[in-house]
């Protein structure tokens, strides 16, 4: 039984696939599975409905695809029978390229959807016929109620990144996904962190599942090292970044940032210093743009990708030396997906923070979400310790004040409203012009 087996002697040839597919994962250079693909594609194949929870880079999409794949087998009728819902384009272009890469030997017809693009070429692949649907939740909802996409045979449903789903809003637009599909189906949720909210949606629609945990909640790789760097201002964080790209060892880098507009800003500063080898991604950027910037940071032919939160998830790619959070995440559990970018395949990567006042504070509640100890780092003496706008400071000043009034409704602040203020003579004048009139 595969249960009693030890890790170490579990093959992929134990969980009984068809050759086709053992082909295909030899051909994807995988040995032996990971533990989260060791727990969960028995279970898939046992007809369980499924809660994974398990972290990025742990082959997690490769554990649902493997038994989906083996369940559908080969192409049938012309209408799909599984369909696989994931929060962003990123994400759905990356499932599906695994998918193709896992189905190669297999007659199955997939197709990926997604929004940013027009739907007539997604549709002419719907009515060519399609087994497997990849797609985000407004795209599919679109071209079902176009009535290209028929779901009387979707009896196969996985929703990857439910906790992004979650904090994304999608909630309204699953339910009523999951409304026009079967009721007789298999569920499967995978998520890199299990917070209440997504309990309290998984009990609505899962039946008896079983839960499968390979690793404590929004815990990093034990690959990644951490570490922050103080950092007073932005413009210190550039001139720290580019004394930390200087290094040769920094070869293959993800910088995230919290705005489109600090991205912009962080791209052209890195563009004039290493011409044609930064790429850059985020909301506003066009599909095709995002895709070949994705596709050349990934193939080598840039050494550094500046992106937001658009790809935190969305970004497989092996051999990322170095994640930088230029800012530090407010929604911590991204912390855990953004560094997931480094670190994967068992390999090593390291994590790096440039944290002002008040992203330290950030960070101090981060390392209570991933039970561990982010370390920190003195800035390199060439570093030049800028002095901060006073617009900076005040914006400082004044999330620290947030926080700590969330803490303690008392607290008052720098910024808090004072009682009885006494109007200037000017406020005064001007009320008394107004009652002239």
């Amino acid at each position: 039984m595969l249960n009693k087996m030890t890790a170490e002697s579990v093959h992929f040839e134990d969980f009984k696939l068809n050759k086709q597919l053992l082909n295909a994962v030899v051909d994807q250079g995988y040995k032996i599975p990971t533990p989260v693909q060791q727990k969960t594609i028995p279970a898939i194949l046992a007809g369980h409905d499924i809660i994974g929870i398990a972290q990025t880079g742990t082959g997690k999409t490769a554990a649902y695809l493997l038994p989906l794949l083996y369940k559908i087998k080969y192409a049938q009728g012309e209408i799909p029978r599984a369909l696989i819902l994931a929060p962003s384009k990123e994400l759905a272009i990356q499932i599906f390229e695994n998918l193709i890469q896992l189905s190669k030997y297999c007659d199955i017809r997939s197709v990926c959807l997604y929004g940013g693009i027009g739907p007539k070429t997604q549709i002419e692949q719907i009515e060519a016929g399609v087994d497997i649907i990849v797609s985000t939740p407004g795209r599919f909802l679109e071209l079902y109620r176009k009535g290209v996409i028929k779901t009387k045979s979707l009896n196969n449903f996985v929703l990857d990144e439910a906790d992004k789903m979650m904090a994304m809003g999608f909630v309204p637009q699953i339910r009523e996904i999951l409304e026009k599909i079967p009721r007789k189906r298999q569920n499967l949720l995978f998520s890199a962190t299990f917070p209440e909210k997504v309990q309290f949606f998984a009990d609505e629609f899962l039946e008896f599942p079983q839960k499968i945990e390979v690793t404590p909640q929004s815990t990093p790789a034990e690959t990644i090292d951490h570490y922050y760097y103080k950092t007073p201002n932005v413009k210190t964080k550039i001139n720290l970044l580019w004394t930390l790209l200087q290094d040769d060892s920094f070869d293959k880098v993800i910088i995230f940032t919290k705005t489109k507009e600090i991205a912009n800003n962080v791209f052209k500063f890195l563009d004039r210093k290493l011409s044609d080898q930064v790429r850059v991604i985020h909301g506003n950027k066009g599909q095709n743009s995002r895709i070949n910037a994705f596709n050349d940071f990934r193939d080598g032919k840039v050494r550094v990708l500046v992106t937001t939160d658009v790809s935190a998830r969305g970004l497989d790619i092996n051999m990322v030396s170095h994640v930088i959070n230029f800012d530090v995440p407010r929604l911590y559990e991204e912390y855990v997906h953004r560094i997931g970018r480094t670190g994967r395949a068992e390999q090593a990567g390291i994590a790096l923070s440039f944290a002002t006042e008040v992203e330290d504070l950030h960070l101090r509640e981060i390392e209570k979400i991933i039970s561990t100890k982010i370390a920190e780092r003195p800035l390199p003496p060439q570093v030049d310790i800028a002095k901060t706008p006073p617009d900076e400071s005040r914006d400082i000043a004044l999330e620290i004040d947030n926080i700590r009034r969330r803490a303690d409704p008392e607290f008052k602040g720098a910024f808090h409203e004072k009682k009885n203020k006494q109007k200037s003579p000017f406020q005064k004048q001007k009320k008394s012009f107004r009652k002239r009139r």
